[in-house]
């Protein structure tokens, strides 16, 4: 099928983008369209799901005329966690989509924590007690949100809406998801891999308004007359963005894994299909479910699970720098800034600004800048927050060597600070491994791509991913690792440093 076009769907936490690839994984169209934020109080964050699905037609309708032949497949990937409520019979939304980022259920969170469910929700979902996961918006939306259970009623992931509206919506729209958004949720056992009636019970969630969980790749339905595209066409293929970013990195292989940089960083590993207990500082989540043949397995289904690290600031310290502290103009400028001194001349910035993410996991950490002298300049001070990135992706790479027992071969990463070269060569340097940088940026859109192509056979196997997956930069590490674990050490007396200082 090598004149086949796959599309993907990548709908953000900001706006949509979607792609068109060539059978090399090439992308031949691409158009991103953004769409409203919602903050009505406080810590809460929403969006109106009928702008998202306005979104994905307006950027779908803009690359449909640069296509020249039929569509093979659509993927589909998504913000993970974020909660959309509607009723599938009448197609209307009770209230706004409740997103990741919100914290309006951290008192719930810590009522259950107080009450000893942690263990539970740690041992079913390899998660945490957290606002960020879906299960608890789901709860307030039942309760406090007013959404009233009826046979239509349906809480889902923005995948799943995508997908009923691509599929006829009122009209026999088809509501379901994949095991890795559902792994987000906090009410799917990533074991049994099925929705936990335990949970569900625990939460007050009734499982008649979850959705149905597909493999990731497979075929979930065929668009109608109402897409943007056309009729017909096949969609074969859903994961979270973290998920479908690794696999767009083609890190097919248990051990293998990737970075990506962006306002905060999430590392992700493949660790094969044996999921591991639960690992302090480190989640635990089902990266995809495949046909077994593209992993070379006999089995109708392989999943695949992952071990999964948030850090919440690197991209998000270079904006600090510009705007909180006007020391750039514009986040172009940081490399040549922090390349024009040979290190930071002692200065450890840890960007705590909102506590500490994986492995650490510490909400009262603040940011912190130590071993300032009168010789400081903004030149150190680019290079410490350059180097912060590098130094916060080790400690996570080091938590999961050490918890799955698998020693990297090399990184594979991606994001907006991935086109500095300088940090692609400290995180070498850092982790004494390959750094390589996909060719692709947008490898959450290829991941999906990958995704439904493959169960519409524009690839048929592991082999043909990892051979349409290109990187455009290495970095390898220097032989001598005195100088980069001298800086490790160091850095580590300033994570001691911020720890645990806010009340």
């Amino acid at each position: 099928m090598t004149d086949s076009t796959v599309v993907a769907i990548d709908a953000g936490t900001t706006g949509v983008r979607s792609m068109a690839f060539d059978a090399r994984g090439t992308p031949i169209a691409l158009a991103y369209r953004e769409f409203p934020q919602h903050f009505p109080k406080p810590g809460w964050v929403e969006h109106d799901p009928a702008d998202i699905w306005t979104a994905v037609q307006t950027t779908l309708a803009e690359i449909a005329p640069v296509l020249s032949g039929p569509v093979a497949a659509i993927g589909i990937t998504n913000q993970r966690e974020t909660v959309v409520s509607w009723d599938r019979r009448t197609g209307v939304v009770p209230a706004r989509a409740i997103v990741w980022q919100d914290r309006r259920t951290a008192a719930r969170c810590e009522q259950l924590s107080a009450e000893g469910a942690l263990r539970e929700v740690r041992s079913r979902t390899g998660l945490v007690l957290d606002p960020y996961f879906s299960g608890t918006k789901m709860a307030w939306l039942l309760t406090d949100g007013a959404v009233h259970p009826s046979p239509g009623l349906t809480l889902a992931t923005v995948d799943s809406w995508i997908l009923w509206n691509l599929t006829g919506g009122t009209d026999g729209g088809l509501v379901a998801t994949d095991a890795s958004n559902a792994s987000r949720t906090m009410l799917y056992d990533i074991r049994k891999q099925s929705w936990s009636p335990e949970l569900c019970d625990l939460l007050g969630v009734p499982m008649d308004v979850l959705a149905e969980v597909l493999p990731s790749a497979g075929r979930f339905g065929v668009t109608t007359s109402d897409c943007a595209l056309g009729a017909g066409i096949p969609i074969a293929g859903i994961a979270g963005d973290q998920q479908a970013s690794l696999f767009g990195q083609a890190c097919l292989q248990p051990g293998m894994a990737k970075n990506t940089y962006g306002t905060g960083s999430f590392v992700l590993m493949n660790v094969g299909e044996a999921c591991p207990d639960p690992i302090d500082g480190l989640l635990t989540t089902i990266a995809w479910t495949v046909p077994g043949s593209v992993v070379g397995s006999s089995a109708s289904s392989v999943t695949h699970y992952a071990l999964e690290g948030a850090i919440f600031v690197t991209g998000a310290a270079v904006q600090w720098l510009r705007d909180g502290l006007g020391l750039i103009a514009d986040a172009s400028e940081t490399e040549s800034l922090a390349a024009s001194v040979a290190d930071s001349g002692g200065v450890v910035m840890v960007p705590a600004f909102t506590g500490l993410g994986a492995p650490w996991w510490d909400p009262h950490a603040r940011g912190t800048i130590v071993g300032l002298t009168r010789g400081t300049t903004t030149a150190h001070l680019a290079r410490a927050v350059v180097d912060s990135m590098a130094l916060q992706t080790r400690d996570v790479v080091d938590a999961m060597a050490r918890a799955s027992g698998r020693t990297l071969s090399e990184l594979r990463v991606d994001g907006g600070a991935s086109a500095m070269g300088l940090l692609l060569q400290l995180q070498a340097d850092q982790l004494g491994i390959p750094v390589r940088r996909s060719a692709v940026p947008e490898t959450t859109a290829l991941g999906a791509a990958f995704l439904a192509g493959i169960a519409e056979g524009v690839w048929p196997d592991a082999d043909s991913v990892d051979q349409a997956w290109s990187s455009d930069a290495m970095a390898d590490p220097s032989a001598d690792r005195t100088t980069a674990d001298a800086l490790h050490r160091q850095w580590l007396r300033g994570v001691e440093r911020s720890r645990n200082w806010s009340d």
